[in-house]
Protein backbone atom coordinates (compact mmCIF):
# COMPACT_ATOMS: atom_id res chain seq x y z
CA UNK A 1 0.00 0.00 0.00
CA UNK A 2 1.10 3.54 -0.70
CA UNK A 3 2.26 5.69 2.17
CA UNK A 4 0.55 8.91 3.13
CA UNK A 5 1.82 12.27 1.92
CA UNK A 6 1.88 15.49 3.89
CA UNK A 7 -0.19 18.61 3.20
CA UNK A 8 0.68 21.03 5.96
CA UNK A 9 -0.33 19.33 9.22
CA UNK A 10 -2.38 16.66 7.44
CA UNK A 11 -1.31 13.20 6.27
CA UNK A 12 -3.37 12.15 3.25
CA UNK A 13 -3.50 9.49 0.58
CA UNK A 14 -1.47 10.36 -2.56
CA UNK A 15 -4.65 10.53 -4.67
CA UNK A 16 -7.39 12.95 -3.62
CA UNK A 17 -10.80 13.72 -5.13
CA UNK A 18 -11.67 16.95 -6.90
CA UNK A 19 -15.42 17.49 -6.61
CA UNK A 20 -15.89 20.26 -9.21
CA UNK A 21 -17.36 18.05 -11.94
CA UNK A 22 -20.19 17.07 -9.61
CA UNK A 23 -21.56 20.60 -10.04
CA UNK A 24 -20.26 22.19 -13.23
CA UNK A 25 -17.56 22.56 -15.92
CA UNK A 26 -17.91 19.27 -17.80
CA UNK A 27 -21.41 19.41 -19.20
CA UNK A 28 -24.52 18.37 -17.30
CA UNK A 29 -23.49 17.27 -13.79
CA UNK A 30 -24.89 14.14 -12.15
CA UNK A 31 -27.90 14.38 -9.89
CA UNK A 32 -27.33 15.41 -6.30
CA UNK A 33 -28.08 11.86 -5.18
CA UNK A 34 -25.46 10.50 -7.58
CA UNK A 35 -22.95 13.11 -6.42
CA UNK A 36 -23.47 12.26 -2.78
CA UNK A 37 -23.21 8.56 -3.59
CA UNK A 38 -19.88 9.10 -5.37
CA UNK A 39 -18.44 11.04 -2.42
CA UNK A 40 -19.64 8.35 -0.02
CA UNK A 41 -17.99 5.68 -2.16
CA UNK A 42 -14.77 7.70 -2.27
CA UNK A 43 -14.60 7.81 1.51
CA UNK A 44 -15.46 4.13 1.77
CA UNK A 45 -12.52 3.11 -0.46
CA UNK A 46 -10.08 5.30 1.47
CA UNK A 47 -10.06 8.72 -0.18
CA UNK A 48 -9.34 11.13 2.66
CA UNK A 49 -8.76 14.48 0.90
CA UNK A 50 -11.70 16.23 -0.78
CA UNK A 51 -11.44 19.46 -2.77
CA UNK A 52 -14.24 21.92 -3.52
CA UNK A 53 -14.56 25.70 -3.96
CA UNK A 54 -17.04 28.50 -3.44
CA UNK A 55 -17.12 29.08 -7.20
CA UNK A 56 -18.08 25.55 -8.23
CA UNK A 57 -21.73 25.67 -9.23
CA UNK A 58 -21.98 29.06 -7.48
CA UNK A 59 -22.00 27.39 -4.06
CA UNK A 60 -23.78 24.21 -5.13
CA UNK A 61 -20.65 22.07 -4.80
CA UNK A 62 -19.91 23.14 -1.24
CA UNK A 63 -23.50 22.39 -0.22
CA UNK A 64 -23.30 18.99 -1.93
CA UNK A 65 -20.00 18.13 -0.24
CA UNK A 66 -21.32 19.33 3.11
CA UNK A 67 -24.34 17.03 2.91
CA UNK A 68 -22.21 14.08 1.81
CA UNK A 69 -19.88 14.59 4.79
CA UNK A 70 -22.53 14.47 7.48
CA UNK A 71 -21.42 11.83 9.94
CA UNK A 72 -18.10 11.42 8.09
CA UNK A 73 -16.43 14.79 8.59
CA UNK A 74 -13.66 13.37 10.76
CA UNK A 75 -12.61 10.93 8.03
CA UNK A 76 -11.40 13.53 5.52
CA UNK A 77 -9.19 16.55 5.08
CA UNK A 78 -11.57 19.13 3.61
CA UNK A 79 -10.31 21.81 1.21
CA UNK A 80 -12.18 24.72 -0.33
CA UNK A 81 -11.31 28.04 -1.97
CA UNK A 82 -12.08 31.75 -2.03
CA UNK A 83 -10.88 34.56 -4.29
CA UNK A 84 -13.27 34.00 -7.19
CA UNK A 85 -16.79 35.35 -6.89
CA UNK A 86 -19.88 35.63 -9.05
CA UNK A 87 -20.76 39.34 -9.04
CA UNK A 88 -23.67 40.56 -11.19
CA UNK A 89 -23.63 37.25 -13.02
CA UNK A 90 -19.93 37.44 -13.93
CA UNK A 91 -16.94 35.56 -12.54
CA UNK A 92 -14.54 38.02 -10.95
CA UNK A 93 -11.35 37.79 -8.95
CA UNK A 94 -11.63 39.28 -5.48
CA UNK A 95 -8.66 38.79 -3.20
CA UNK A 96 -9.45 41.75 -0.97
CA UNK A 97 -9.50 41.19 2.76
CA UNK A 98 -13.23 41.89 2.84
CA UNK A 99 -13.87 39.53 -0.08
CA UNK A 100 -11.90 36.74 1.60
CA UNK A 101 -13.82 37.16 4.86
CA UNK A 102 -17.22 37.20 3.14
CA UNK A 103 -16.56 34.11 1.05
CA UNK A 104 -15.00 32.21 3.96
CA UNK A 105 -18.06 32.73 6.12
CA UNK A 106 -20.31 31.73 3.22
CA UNK A 107 -18.20 28.60 2.65
CA UNK A 108 -18.49 27.54 6.28
CA UNK A 109 -22.25 27.97 6.15
CA UNK A 110 -22.69 26.06 2.89
CA UNK A 111 -20.42 23.23 4.01
CA UNK A 112 -22.13 23.07 7.38
CA UNK A 113 -18.83 22.95 9.28
CA UNK A 114 -17.13 25.04 11.95
CA UNK A 115 -13.68 24.86 10.38
CA UNK A 116 -12.19 24.16 6.93
CA UNK A 117 -8.96 22.17 7.01
CA UNK A 118 -7.30 23.78 3.98
CA UNK A 119 -8.55 27.04 2.48
CA UNK A 120 -7.02 28.22 -0.77
CA UNK A 121 -6.89 31.57 -2.51
CA UNK A 122 -8.40 30.31 -5.78
CA UNK A 123 -6.78 32.99 -7.93
CA UNK A 124 -4.28 35.74 -7.18
CA UNK A 125 -5.93 39.16 -7.48
CA UNK A 126 -3.58 41.44 -9.48
CA UNK A 127 -5.27 44.47 -7.91
CA UNK A 128 -4.57 43.33 -4.34
CA UNK A 129 -1.15 42.64 -2.78
CA UNK A 130 -0.82 38.94 -2.03
CA UNK A 131 0.16 39.95 1.51
CA UNK A 132 -3.33 41.40 2.05
CA UNK A 133 -5.11 38.31 0.74
CA UNK A 134 -2.98 35.94 2.80
CA UNK A 135 -3.29 38.19 5.81
CA UNK A 136 -7.06 37.82 5.64
CA UNK A 137 -6.70 34.04 5.36
CA UNK A 138 -4.35 34.12 8.36
CA UNK A 139 -7.05 35.98 10.28
CA UNK A 140 -9.30 33.03 9.47
CA UNK A 141 -6.74 30.72 11.05
CA UNK A 142 -6.55 32.89 14.15
CA UNK A 143 -10.34 32.88 14.40
CA UNK A 144 -10.41 29.07 14.27
CA UNK A 145 -12.27 29.01 10.94
CA UNK A 146 -9.35 27.63 8.90
CA UNK A 147 -6.60 25.20 9.86
CA UNK A 148 -4.17 25.75 6.97
CA UNK A 149 -3.76 28.07 3.98
CA UNK A 150 -3.15 27.31 0.31
CA UNK A 151 -2.72 29.09 -3.02
CA UNK A 152 -3.94 28.04 -6.45
CA UNK A 153 -2.37 28.74 -9.86
CA UNK A 154 0.29 31.04 -8.39
CA UNK A 155 3.94 31.61 -9.26
CA UNK A 156 7.03 30.80 -7.22
CA UNK A 157 7.57 34.49 -6.46
CA UNK A 158 3.99 34.88 -5.23
CA UNK A 159 4.42 31.76 -3.09
CA UNK A 160 7.56 33.19 -1.48
CA UNK A 161 5.79 36.47 -0.67
CA UNK A 162 2.73 34.68 0.68
CA UNK A 163 4.79 32.31 2.80
CA UNK A 164 6.52 35.27 4.44
CA UNK A 165 3.11 36.32 5.83
CA UNK A 166 1.87 32.88 6.87
CA UNK A 167 3.07 29.33 6.14
CA UNK A 168 1.49 28.08 2.90
CA UNK A 169 0.54 24.44 3.30
CA UNK A 170 -0.31 23.71 -0.33
CA UNK A 171 -0.02 25.04 -3.84
CA UNK A 172 -2.65 23.73 -6.24
CA UNK A 173 -1.93 23.97 -9.98
CA UNK A 174 -2.43 21.95 -13.12
CA UNK A 175 0.30 19.36 -13.67
CA UNK A 176 0.46 16.34 -15.95
CA UNK A 177 2.48 14.82 -18.75
CA UNK A 178 1.12 17.45 -21.12
CA UNK A 179 1.16 20.42 -18.71
CA UNK A 180 4.68 20.99 -17.41
CA UNK A 181 4.50 24.63 -16.27
CA UNK A 182 5.13 23.81 -12.57
CA UNK A 183 8.55 22.48 -13.56
CA UNK A 184 9.65 26.02 -14.45
CA UNK A 185 9.92 27.12 -10.82
CA UNK A 186 7.00 26.57 -8.47
CA UNK A 187 7.41 22.83 -7.97
CA UNK A 188 10.95 23.34 -6.68
CA UNK A 189 9.91 26.36 -4.60
CA UNK A 190 7.29 24.20 -2.91
CA UNK A 191 9.95 21.63 -2.07
CA UNK A 192 12.19 24.30 -0.53
CA UNK A 193 9.42 25.77 1.60
CA UNK A 194 7.85 22.49 2.68
CA UNK A 195 4.68 23.31 0.74
CA UNK A 196 2.74 20.39 -0.73
CA UNK A 197 2.02 20.57 -4.45
CA UNK A 198 -1.53 19.48 -5.29
CA UNK A 199 -1.69 18.58 -8.98
CA UNK A 200 -5.12 19.09 -10.48
CA UNK A 201 -6.08 17.58 -13.85
CA UNK A 202 -3.35 14.91 -13.69
CA UNK A 203 -5.22 13.07 -16.46
CA UNK A 204 -5.15 16.16 -18.68
CA UNK A 205 -8.91 16.85 -18.39
CA UNK A 206 -9.56 13.36 -19.72
CA UNK A 207 -7.09 13.56 -22.60
CA UNK A 208 -4.60 11.15 -20.98
CA UNK A 209 -7.10 8.32 -20.68
CA UNK A 210 -8.43 5.43 -22.72
CA UNK A 211 -11.50 7.49 -23.62
CA UNK A 212 -11.29 9.83 -26.61
CA UNK A 213 -12.25 13.46 -25.97
CA UNK A 214 -14.16 14.65 -29.04
CA UNK A 215 -15.50 18.22 -28.85
CA UNK A 216 -18.19 17.33 -31.39
CA UNK A 217 -19.80 15.03 -28.83
CA UNK A 218 -19.36 17.30 -25.80
CA UNK A 219 -22.04 19.76 -24.65
CA UNK A 220 -21.55 23.47 -25.28
CA UNK A 221 -21.02 24.16 -21.58
CA UNK A 222 -18.06 21.78 -21.31
CA UNK A 223 -14.99 23.92 -20.48
CA UNK A 224 -12.87 21.98 -22.98
CA UNK A 225 -14.85 23.56 -25.82
CA UNK A 226 -12.78 26.75 -25.45
CA UNK A 227 -9.42 25.19 -24.59
CA UNK A 228 -7.01 25.48 -27.55
CA UNK A 229 -5.41 22.07 -26.99
CA UNK A 230 -8.67 20.33 -27.76
CA UNK A 231 -9.38 22.22 -30.99
CA UNK A 232 -8.41 22.02 -34.65
CA UNK A 233 -4.84 21.32 -35.72
CA UNK A 234 -3.55 21.46 -32.15
CA UNK A 235 -5.95 18.71 -31.17
CA UNK A 236 -5.00 16.58 -34.16
CA UNK A 237 -1.30 16.86 -33.30
CA UNK A 238 -1.93 16.04 -29.66
CA UNK A 239 -4.12 13.04 -30.44
CA UNK A 240 -1.26 11.58 -32.46
CA UNK A 241 0.67 11.22 -29.19
CA UNK A 242 -1.92 8.97 -27.57
CA UNK A 243 -1.44 5.58 -29.28
CA UNK A 244 2.11 5.12 -27.94
CA UNK A 245 1.02 6.29 -24.49
CA UNK A 246 -1.92 3.89 -24.40
CA UNK A 247 0.19 1.00 -25.67
CA UNK A 248 2.64 1.55 -22.83
CA UNK A 249 -0.18 1.54 -20.28
CA UNK A 250 -1.55 -1.69 -21.75
CA UNK A 251 1.90 -3.27 -21.67
CA UNK A 252 2.23 -2.34 -18.01
CA UNK A 253 -1.20 -3.76 -17.17
CA UNK A 254 -2.93 -0.54 -16.18
CA UNK A 255 -5.29 2.03 -17.66
CA UNK A 256 -3.98 5.15 -19.37
CA UNK A 257 -5.46 7.31 -16.61
CA UNK A 258 -3.67 5.28 -13.96
CA UNK A 259 -0.39 5.66 -15.82
CA UNK A 260 -0.90 9.42 -16.04
CA UNK A 261 -1.59 9.71 -12.30
CA UNK A 262 1.29 7.42 -11.39
CA UNK A 263 3.65 9.60 -13.45
CA UNK A 264 2.59 12.69 -11.51
CA UNK A 265 3.08 10.97 -8.15
CA UNK A 266 6.50 9.68 -9.18
CA UNK A 267 7.77 13.17 -9.96
CA UNK A 268 8.27 14.12 -6.29
CA UNK A 269 7.19 12.97 -2.81
CA UNK A 270 5.60 16.34 -1.99
CA UNK A 271 3.00 15.95 -4.78
CA UNK A 272 -0.61 14.86 -4.26
CA UNK A 273 -2.65 14.05 -7.36
CA UNK A 274 -6.12 15.58 -7.61
CA UNK A 275 -8.20 13.94 -10.34
CA UNK A 276 -11.89 14.69 -10.60
CA UNK A 277 -14.73 12.57 -11.93
CA UNK A 278 -18.47 12.08 -11.86
CA UNK A 279 -18.11 8.32 -12.38
CA UNK A 280 -17.68 5.84 -9.52
CA UNK A 281 -15.87 3.43 -11.86
CA UNK A 282 -13.37 6.14 -12.81
CA UNK A 283 -13.05 7.16 -9.16
CA UNK A 284 -12.02 3.64 -8.22
CA UNK A 285 -9.67 3.42 -11.20
CA UNK A 286 -7.99 6.72 -10.34
CA UNK A 287 -7.58 5.97 -6.63
CA UNK A 288 -5.94 2.60 -7.37
CA UNK A 289 -3.11 4.47 -9.09
CA UNK A 290 -1.73 5.41 -5.66
CA UNK A 291 -0.21 1.93 -5.38
CA UNK A 292 1.58 2.01 -8.74
CA UNK A 293 5.35 2.45 -8.68
CA UNK A 294 7.03 3.41 -11.95
CA UNK A 295 10.71 2.66 -12.45
CA UNK A 296 13.21 5.07 -13.99
CA UNK A 297 13.10 3.38 -17.38
CA UNK A 298 9.32 3.76 -17.59
CA UNK A 299 9.49 7.40 -16.50
CA UNK A 300 12.06 8.07 -19.21
CA UNK A 301 9.91 6.30 -21.79
CA UNK A 302 6.90 8.40 -20.81
CA UNK A 303 8.89 11.62 -21.07
CA UNK A 304 9.88 10.58 -24.57
CA UNK A 305 6.28 9.98 -25.62
CA UNK A 306 4.65 13.17 -24.28
CA UNK A 307 6.63 16.24 -23.33
CA UNK A 308 6.57 20.02 -23.61
CA UNK A 309 8.21 19.97 -27.02
CA UNK A 310 5.49 17.94 -28.75
CA UNK A 311 2.29 19.17 -27.05
CA UNK A 312 0.45 21.76 -29.12
CA UNK A 313 -1.76 24.59 -27.94
CA UNK A 314 -2.28 26.70 -24.84
CA UNK A 315 -4.06 25.18 -21.86
CA UNK A 316 -6.41 28.16 -21.46
CA UNK A 317 -8.10 30.66 -23.76
CA UNK A 318 -6.60 34.19 -23.66
CA UNK A 319 -9.30 35.68 -21.35
CA UNK A 320 -8.87 32.87 -18.81
CA UNK A 321 -5.08 32.98 -19.08
CA UNK A 322 -5.18 36.60 -17.89
CA UNK A 323 -6.52 35.34 -14.58
CA UNK A 324 -3.55 33.01 -13.99
CA UNK A 325 -0.40 33.90 -12.04
CA UNK A 326 1.62 30.79 -12.94
CA UNK A 327 4.88 30.87 -14.85
CA UNK A 328 4.56 30.34 -18.59
CA UNK A 329 7.10 28.94 -21.05
CA UNK A 330 8.59 31.61 -23.30
CA UNK A 331 7.42 29.85 -26.46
Amino acid sequence: MAGKRHVGPFAVEPVALGCMSLSHAYGVPPSEEEGERLIARAIDIGVDFLDTAALYGMGHNERLVGRALKGKRDRVTLASKCGLRIIDGERRIDGSAEGVRIVLDDSLQRLGVDVIDLYYLHRVDPAVPIEESVGALADGVKAGKVRAIGLSEASAETLRRANAVHPIAAMQSEYSLWTRNPEIAVLEECRKLGTAFVAFSPVGRGFLSDRDVDLATLPDNDVRQVMPRFKGEDNAANRALLPAFRRLAERLGMSAAQLAIAWVLARAPHIVALPGTASIAHLEEDFAARDIVLDAATMAELDGIIHRGNVRGARYSPPVQKMIDTEEFAD
